[in-house]
């Protein structure tokens, strides 16, 4: 018989804490916070205030929630809204952060920091990429996560040493003398949260969360209420760590200004960097741990999502046959090159990422509408009203934008989803209780 407990030890907290971190730590979370330094200059302190809100703190809230609903799945969960909405959901989750932008982001990472500019054609660095992603996920075994537990820390080691010879060395002294750039010049707050939306880490919270769950039950941890507690525990080790990376990363971007051009993306800024510290080698061995840490973030995607659409729609028989497409579309796909597939990815996170963060918050509060199915639903409606706006001018087209800003307070910031979601929610509240009376 399983024990059961209500806490973990210490040492079980911190192995959860690093396990999140493993999970979240992606390519991603390396090039947006630099970048976000070298445009918001004299104004870094409150872009990364926002950013860290969408980039650390939602995420984890996600995984909470996952804890708390019950629930086996974020199909379960979006099922909530309705079954029809569950499918649609999660299957466009799942493309976002897998073939569509996270995968391919992580072999264009890998080009950008360890082979942009020596002569190697993109295309040549992202089929070998590829080829080793699809070799190891189409025999997925024990080895990969012994090469993880080498890789990640040495990452870890040489990335947080870049950050510290860059406080104790800044490459400008000054970082009040650099005007911050764009709307990081007027609303920092907000844009950094929009940021923290190029992470991808609030959908990574609501699919890995399950992963979660499981990891504390097997530890002994069974009520929802302590899996959510012990949850938050390792989640405030994980998210401390997060932080003072992110920090450290927007501190160096920040002091780089004068040093080095600012860059189109943050990988440029990452590898121009550690070149300025540590000289060209030093860029081959950072470029080395980045792209062997992104080969096992890409195999560990191209796994988890292949079975998750294998078991949803050709019921566990064809795994390999969906490996294989989502690998062949990730690798078309990044040889677009970073800044495109940064600025394609864009549009979809400015609509996924209010439902994402929409469908979080109230599973985290549905006790106190006690699940109505109307709260969902009206909630939801109104922030896709809200998003379906920011999609289109996230596209470039401006035509509607006039209306979008009578129609939703914030709009202009990037936030015009928020005011609808309240709105939606009392009048879903509403609803329900007229539904009751009735």
């Amino acid at each position: 018989m399983d024990k059961t407990k209500r806490y973990l030890t210490f040492g079980e907290t911190v192995a959860v804490a690093s396990m999140l971190f493993g999970m979240f730590f992606g390519a991603g979370n390396l090039i947006f916070p630099i970048h976000m330094g070298q445009l918001a200059g004299a104004n870094i302190l409150p872009a990364l205030l926002g950013f860290l809100v969408t980039a650390v703190g939602m995420p984890l809230l996600a995984v909470v929630a996952l804890g708390l609903s019950r629930e086996n799945s974020l199909f379960d969960i979006a099922g909530r809204v309705s079954k029809s909405y569950g499918y649609i959901l999660s299957t466009v989750l799942y493309l976002t952060i897998g073939p569509f932008f996270a995968i391919p982001r992580c072999a264009t990472t890998s080009y950008t920091i360890g082979f942009n500019g020596t002569g190697i054609p993109i295309v040549v660095v992202t089929f070998i990429f590829f080829a080793i992603v699809l070799g190891f996920s189409l025999r997925p075994n024990g080895i990969l996560n012994s090469i993880g537990k080498l890789l990640n820390p040495a990452f870890l080691f040489f990335f947080l040493l870049l950050i510290v010879f860059s406080i104790a060395k800044p490459m400008s002294t000054s970082l009040s003398d650099f005007m911050p750039a764009a709307e990081y010049a007027s609303h920092p707050l907000p844009k950094g949260l929009i940021e923290g939306y190029n992470t991808m880490d609030v959908i990574a919270g609501l699919l890995f969360g399950i992963v979660v769950v499981d990891v504390l039950k097997n530890l002994g941890i069974k009520d929802n209420r302590d899996i959510a507690a012990s949850t938050v525990k390792s989640g405030i080790f994980c998210g401390l760590l997060m932080a003072i990376i992110y920090a450290g990363a927007t501190f160096m971007g920040a002091s780089s200004i004068g040093a080095i051009e600012i860059s189109s993306n943050g990988g440029i800024a990452l590898s121009d960097c550690c070149r300025y510290y540590f000289g060209h080698s030093g860029r081959i061995i950072l470029g080395l741990i980045v792209t062997l840490a992104c080969i096992k973030t890409a195999i560990g995607l191209v796994v988890s999502i292949g079975k998750a659409f294998d078991e949803t729609f050709t019921k566990g028989k064809h795994y390999n046959a969906w490996a294989i497409g989502f690998v062949l579309f990730a690798f078309i796909i990044s040889n677009a090159g970073l800044d495109q597939i940064i600025k394609l990815s864009i549009p979809m996170l400015m609509l996924l990422y209010p439902l994402s963060i929409t469908l979080t918050l109230l599973v985290l509060f549905d006790s106190f509408f006690k699940g109505r199915r109307e709260v969902y639903l009206w909630t939801t409606i109104f922030a896709l009203i809200a998003a379906i706006f920011d999609f289109v001018h996230a596209f470039g087209i401006t035509r509607f934008d006039n209306l979008a800003v009578k129609l939703f307070p914030m709009y202009s910031l990037g936030l015009g989803w928020v005011v609808p979601s309240i709105v939606g929610f009392v009048v879903g509240l509403v609803i329900s209780r007229l539904k009751e009376a009735c």
